[in-house]
């Protein structure tokens, strides 16, 4: 994963917060065009746009930065990540995550997972159904037949109660009550989104419950590192540190192999386009209408990258870092330009990627997967890093 970039050149944000003002990019055309956040408005308006109460709870926008002028704002209406401001090649700050100007935007989306906090389970079970010493459990399908992210209310739709430590640090809590969408136990659950002085937004989670049950959180920002509204992420280089994937069947759902990379289009062990290999004849693109698999990391620690993307034009290069096992690769392959984002700019196919830490799909259903289990009186905690920084 050692590759010489030069070093990241930062700039002082204003006191305010301040979004991007992009021009909008076909998919198709080709421009040069980067996104300037630094050229939009910063009143009150944008802030009280999050200002409202869904099921009976007050929602909020809350801005963080760090010492180096890096700014996110986050909203605890599915604990998600609203806008994250990073300087590019040539100094000018690029919102690289896709989001909406409003509550109400993300309420509205046909796309409910931007930016949002993931639980209980992150990514598909078969059927919604499995067992925990011996007993059935039925968790409700919204991905038929399966489900996905949690169900039909995961924590992307719940407001969760929000406490701003400092000025980079927020803490998330947020109780799922016992048979929550189908999931055993009562989960106390905490999420600390911070920006580091290292340019980096750190996610740590952690979770205790009284019953035995399963736990995969993770957070589901879209990325394009040439700045929401730029256009196709088809040029984004991407180097993961994996030597082997889970294939899945035509619902995505895994086949229950580990299978290697090498030779497929899954290799990413040296960097490659994303779409360079995304329309080759394969089974697995066509099931997943492109990029949507776990990758299965190589041994690694929390101080080493595993995943890096570069952006084609801006020279924004985030790297990975995780505790997690896996990796889930997502490019946007299920975008359908229904939605205005920020700006009034649509989400168009293939504008933005994940990368999702976490633990393997459907693994309550795998025991030759690393366990997802939690039980009384253990503690589920892991933390994942996105280091942010320029390559001229």
């Amino acid at each position: 994963m050692n590759h010489l970039f030069k070093n990241l050149s930062l700039i002082i944000l204003p006191a305010c917060l301040s979004l991007a003002a992009c021009n909008q990019s076909s998919t198709q055309k080709k421009t040069t065009d980067m996104t300037d956040s630094t050229k939009t408005d910063t009143s009150k308006s944008f802030a009280s746009a999050f200002e409202s109460t869904i099921g009976g709870k007050q929602t909020h926008l809350y801005t963080l930065k760090n010492k180096n002028g890096i700014t996110a704002t986050f909203t605890n209406y599915g604990g998600r990540i609203v806008s994250l401001l990073v300087p590019n090649k040539d100094g000018k700050l690029t919102d690289v995550v896709l989001g909406y100007e409003s509550v109400e935007g993300f309420e509205k989306s046909t796309e409910p997972y931007y930016g949002a906090t993931i639980g209980r389970y992150g990514n598909r079970i078969a059927k919604g159904h499995f067992k925990i010493d011996g007993k059935d459990y039925q968790s409700s399908i919204n991905n038929p037949p399966n489900t996905l992210h949690g169900g039909k209310s995961g924590y992307q739709s719940v407001v969760w109660d929000a406490k701003q430590i400092d000025s980079s640090t927020l803490e998330l809590t947020y109780l799922s009550k016992d048979m929550e969408e189908g999931f055993p136990g009562n989960l106390t659950v905490k999420v600390i989104y911070s920006l580091t002085d290292n340019n980096e937004f750190k996610c740590v989670y952690e979770a205790h419950t009284d019953k035995t049950t399963v736990v995969n959180l993770t957070n589901h920002a879209f990325f394009n590192l040439n700045g929401e509204g730029s256009g196709t992420i088809l040029n984004h280089l991407v180097q993961i540190d994996a030597d082997n994937y889970v294939p899945v069947d035509g619902g995505l759902i895994p086949t229950g192999k580990i299978e290697p990379v090498k030779g497929t289009p899954f290799d990413f062990t040296t960097p490659e386009t994303i779409g360079k290999r995304i329309n080759d004849d394969n089974q697995q693109l066509k099931d997943g209408k492109g990029y949507d698999h776990n990758f299965v990391l190589n041994k690694h620690s929390i101080s080493t990258p595993i995943a890096t993307v570069v952006g084609d034009k801006s020279g924004i290069k985030m790297e990975v870092f995780t505790e997690e096992p896996g990796l889930q690769f997502y490019s946007g392959n299920f975008m359908q330009a229904k939605n205005a984002m920020k700006r009034g700019i649509k989400d168009e196919f293939r504008t933005s990627f994940a990368m999702e830490t976490q633990h393997y799909p459907d693994s309550p259903n795998q025991p030759q997967f690393p366990s997802t289990q939690l039980k009384p009186g253990e503690t589920y905690k892991t933390q994942s890093l996105y280091k942010f920084s320029v390559v001229k």
